[in-house]
């Protein structure tokens, strides 16, 4: 520097610049180009005034803060350059750096300006609402500003409907935001961002409540299903009816059912639906921060199936020549759909409701066909089958004639089980004409009984569709014929005999009556006779017959509806032979006089079954005296075997002079009595 020579004053060097610094920030401002300068002189002059005030200086080998410059910030001064840290709002204005410094061996000075422009960074934004909770359709506004930050500032607003959904609603230059009619999709969460050439913030969210509905409601119904009304449910079923009205806030809802109110909630529940809770169902809601109502009304139908099953039933038709197929369910809501396939083909007929019939020719029909009948209705899961089999019984037709009680009226009866349609049976007179009407598997024709119908012939006559033509069954009408095992009957007294007689042939259910020899109706009751039947036979006992009483002709008789018949049956009843005379050999006293003991032979041939002994008193002995009596013979003892020729008595009164006498008995005939004698005592023997 010792051969640095000054250059002229016009030979200065000047530069002007802005530098942008921001508050709180560092800043350097450069004294020009300069590099290691002998002398800086650094200058602050504030906006507004015109005088300089010093800030720092350097002589390039210490440096000097002047202490006042302390509001521009943490002021150091390296090198020439000046820096700022911690800037501050007081810096902005004009620093001028004034440099000596050697250049090509010559003193040179520079004049360096600066205009510093201190920026200023937004502060948070504040967010408002001239009204939070505007009804749908109001105007409102929404102001954002902030405390300080440089200009130009400029807004941008951000609507959030939920956590992760956003968007930019408007960028505005003033922080107004104006919603000229607020609907129901402003409402949300609002934030508003300030921006400025340094930085960005964002304020607190706010919340904008938009008031508003109720709007029509929309009733939902659980399990779903419509109809042409409306809706329909099946009986029994839980049924849920959701109510959506929208609303800010949210709707409050009343049910009606009929117009009467059944239920307050948004969701209407019936456990178990029933068929009297078909009607309209009304949804009211209720916006109850505006006191605004709207309704909507559904009709919902209850669908019940009916009781039971299907039937399936064919009956003959076109007299006899077809069949008609009857498929019948009664009942329920709405009627069940029916309809006749063949077997399991999906075939045939149309359908009709609650009654389908199908006429089939019976001629095209083969024995043991199957038709189906297929129901359909909404309140069963799966189609319900009803099922008949088409099919004529075997055989023929059976046919028998009885009469009532006292043959007061005659019953013809025709049977014939089985088959479906089951076969259909009508009786036909010997003219041909037809009596009473037409019945399925029996016919019983009852009349009055005359004699006359004796040996007419009735005709039953079967028909079924599946035959070609009819079967007839014929019965001719008969008085009762009576034979007997023997018209003739002997026996000896004693013994009992058993009459017969038996019903031939179709006998009308023919009442048999016995008449004694006496002719005389037998009562069942009767202790002589004993009546008994097995099957057509019919027989008489007469018990313990008696020689001659029970002896003489018996009747077997016959009443039918249509006439009578008697068998006379002849019996005669015999006497046992008189069987030998007895003569008594020995007859004595006891010593007591208590006992006999009697002994005897007989006389001459016969046959006999046992001996009788009988006795009878013929003196009595008194204290003083005796006397004669004569009294009646009684038996003292019988069933005395026939090979026995003795026997002892007792038992005897000692003051009694007894008779005695035996008799020789052949069954019930009896003999003749022996000799009367008197027991002799045994000194009178000596």
């Amino acid at each position: 520097m010792v051969n640095a020579q000054l250059l002229h004053p016009g030979d200065a060097k000047y530069e002007e610049q802005m530098v942008k610094g921001v508050r709180g920030l560092s800043v350097q401002l450069a004294c020009g180009d300069v590099v290691s300068p002998m002398v800086v002189f650094w200058s602050f002059t504030k906006q507004g005034s015109l005088i300089p005030r010093a800030v720092a200086i350097s002589n390039g080998i210490e440096s000097k803060v002047e202490k006042a410059s302390v509001v521009l910030g943490q002021v150091s001064l390296r090198n020439g350059t000046l820096e700022v840290r911690n800037l501050q709002t007081a810096a902005e204005g004009h620093f001028m750096c004034q440099a000596m410094y050697e250049e090509e061996e010559e003193i040179r000075v520079g004049y360096f300006y600066i205009e510093l422009v201190v920026l200023v960074p937004v502060s948070k934004p504040f967010l408002q609402m001239n009204n939070s909770t505007p009804v749908e359709g109001m105007a409102m506004v929404m102001t954002c500003s902030v405390k300080e930050g440089t200009p130009p500032v400029r807004y941008s607003w951000h609507h959030y409907t939920s956590r992760d959904s956003t968007g930019t609603v408007a960028e505005t230059a003033s922080g107004l935001l104006n919603l000229m009619a607020a609907n129901r999709t402003h409402m949300g969460w609002y934030t508003c961002t300030a921006h400025n050439e340094i930085n960005s913030q964002t304020s607190e969210p706010m919340f904008l409540d938009v008031i508003y509905g109720p709007d029509e409601p929309v009733i939902s119904i659980e399990p779903f299903a419509i109809n042409h009304n409306g809706f329909s449910a099946n009986e029994q079923e839980e049924v849920i009816m959701t109510c959506l009205a929208s609303s800010n806030p949210p709707s409050h809802y009343l049910w009606f059912y009929n117009s009467s109110q059944v239920y307050s909630g948004q969701k209407y529940v019936i456990a178990k639906i029933s068929r009297t809770q078909t009607g309209t169902y009304t949804c009211l809601a209720q916006n109850i921060h505006l006191n605004t109502r709207t309704q909507t009304t559904i009709i919902l139908t209850v669908y019940y199936q009916p009781h039971g099953k299907p039937s399936c039933t064919p009956f003959p038709a076109s007299n006899f020549q077809d069949i008609a197929l009857q498929c019948l369910w009664p009942g329920g809501f709405p009627p069940v759909q029916l309809r006749w396939v063949k077997s399991s083909q999906e075939a045939n007929t149309g359908g009709a409701y609650s009654n389908a019939t199908s006429i089939q020719r019976g001629m095209d029909i083969q024995n043991g066909s199957m038709y189906t009948c297929l129901a359909f209705h909404p309140g069963i899961g799966e189609k319900a089958v009803c099922k008949t089999t088409v099919w004529v019984p075997g055989g023929n037709p059976t046919c028998s004639a009885m009469a009532t009680k006292q043959n007061e009226f005659l019953m013809l009866s025709c049977n014939w089980e089985g088959g479906m349609p089951r076969v259909t049976l009508w009786w036909r007179d010997w003219r041909n004409h037809v009596l009473g009407g037409l019945k399925q598997s029996s016919n019983i024709y009852v009349t009055k009984s005359n004699s006359s119908l004796g040996g007419k012939e009735f005709t039953c006559i079967a028909a079924h569709p599946l035959l070609a033509r009819a079967i007839e069954c014929h019965i001719q009408l008969e008085v009762p014929r009576l034979v007997a095992e023997s018209t003739e009957v002997s026996l000896f007294e004693g013994d009992e005999v058993q009459l017969g007689c038996m019903l031939q042939g179709p006998h009308l259910g023919s009442e048999v009556f016995w008449y004694n020899n006496k002719n005389q109706v037998i009562r069942p009751d009767a202790q002589k006779y004993k009546l008994q039947q097995s099957g057509t036979w019919f027989k008489l006992t007469v018990r313990d017959t008696e020689w001659p009483g029970d002896s003489g002709t018996y009747r077997c008789a016959a009443v039918n509806a249509v006439g009578n018949a008697s068998l006379p049956i002849s019996l005669h009843v015999k006497k046992y032979p008189v069987p030998p005379n007895v003569t008594i050999s020995k007859l004595m006293y006891s010593r007591q006089r208590t006992e006999v003991q009697l002994e005897w032979v007989t006389q001459g041939s016969g046959n006999l079954t046992g001996f009788m002994v009988q006795r009878r008193d013929t003196k009595r002995n008194f204290s003083n005296s005796s006397r004669s009596v004569d009294s009646l013979w009684e038996t003292a003892a019988s069933d005395i075997e026939p090979d026995i020729r003795d026997h002892r008595l007792g038992g005897l009164d000692p003051a009694i002079v007894y008779a005695f006498r035996i008799l020789a008995v052949n069954h019930r005939t009896t003999g003749h009595p022996s000799e009367m004698k008197t027991p002799v005592g045994q000194k009178e023997r000596t």
